[in-house]
């Protein structure tokens, strides 16, 4: 990973990213503690007259909070800390924040701020609550690893000095960030990485008329790719002959062409299949019972799941916002 890794951390701090963007309160610091220099001494009073109260002892402000997770604070300072990150962030790539657009952006950034901040303490406290945790040798070997793939350790300071981070606040980021990958493996762990998957094609046409000519050109042995490419609508599947490839439940965009083509057995043609794009023939190429679902389809499908649990534990939590 080296310097992208790097660069991804930073990322994540100044808050670009949309989810799981920039750096909440961790939850070991959850309850902020009273400083040592403010905390409420004992009073022994001097023997009362009648001339003297005893004294009040002095209760130190609380300091002044964004937002509440479940009761877990998020404060103001480390909010603003966030924000300003980003303000710099969008100034240095050249943002005028001074014009419509950039206060339109730095208003709708403000509250995406302050949502991820929110969905970081989320995540830790459901890590708490499953006994996830980051050990010191899991965060070490990241952080040797982070700075070896980098270009050495001179290279990372001065990263960090570029970037305004102190190496605390990159050894917090690289902890939340492992945290939050052993949350995402447990949420999707059982996701299926099979399943049943159909390879199809396709002619699309403007009328039922048409296809219903298609369709018995194709009774009669004409060639199904060859009238594809000839008769299909379809541009993205025409020059393939209106190939679909392989596909699993859910997955295409028309659930008609779908339920067509799940119904059908190898080599069959359907009759003709209305949707919202016109009438469509579906032939079925081939049919896997349990095929490996294709990388990119596995990624999307984990990350809807990571989604959903993430709605549920908004849903779920009791959440004071104090900022607009």
């Amino acid at each position: 990973m080296g310097r992208r890794r790097l660069e991804f951390a930073i990322v994540m701090i100044i808050g670009l990213l949309v989810s799981c963007g920039p750096k909440g309160v961790p939850l070991s610091e959850g309850i902020t503690p009273i400083p040592t220099n403010m905390a409420v001494q004992e009073v022994i009073p001097p023997p009362p007259t009648p001339m003297m109260a005893e004294p009040t002892p002095t209760v130190p402000p609380e300091e002044p909070l964004a937002a509440r997770v479940n009761g877990q604070p998020i404060l103001l300072a480390d909010y603003q800390e966030e924000i300003a990150r980003f303000e710099a962030a969008m100034a240095a790539q050249g943002f005028d924040l001074e014009s419509e657009d950039g206060k339109a952006r730095l208003a709708q950034m403000r509250r995406q701020v302050l949502d991820s901040m929110i969905e970081r303490v989320l995540i830790a406290q459901a890590a708490v609550r499953e006994g996830v945790t980051v050990s010191e040798e899991e965060l070490e070997a990241m952080i040797l690893e982070s700075i070896g793939e980098g270009g050495g350790q001179a290279s990372f300071e001065e990263w960090l000095q570029t970037s305004g981070l102190t190496y605390e606040d990159f050894r917090e980021e690289l902890r939340f960030q492992l945290l939050a990958q052993k949350i995402f493996e447990r949420v999707t762990g059982s996701i299926p990485t099979t399943a049943e998957q159909v390879h199809a094609r396709h002619i699309l046409v403007e009328t039922e008329e048409e296809a219903q000519a298609i369709l018995a050109r194709l009774q009669v042995g004409e060639d199904f790719a060859a009238l594809a490419r000839e008769l299909s609508q379809d541009e993205n599947t025409r020059e393939a002959g209106g190939d679909l490839g392989f596909f699993s439940r859910g997955q295409l965009i028309c659930p008609e062409v779908e339920e067509a083509a799940f119904a059908l057995q190898p080599g069959e043609i359907s009759g003709v299949v209305r949707s919202q794009f016109g009438y469509h023939i579906v032939q079925v190429l081939e049919k896997v019972a349990d095929r490996p679902l294709p990388p990119e389809l596995l990624n999307a499908l984990r990350e809807q799941a990571f989604a959903r649990w993430m709605q549920e534990q908004w849903d779920k939590a009791t959440i004071e916002r104090f900022v607009d």
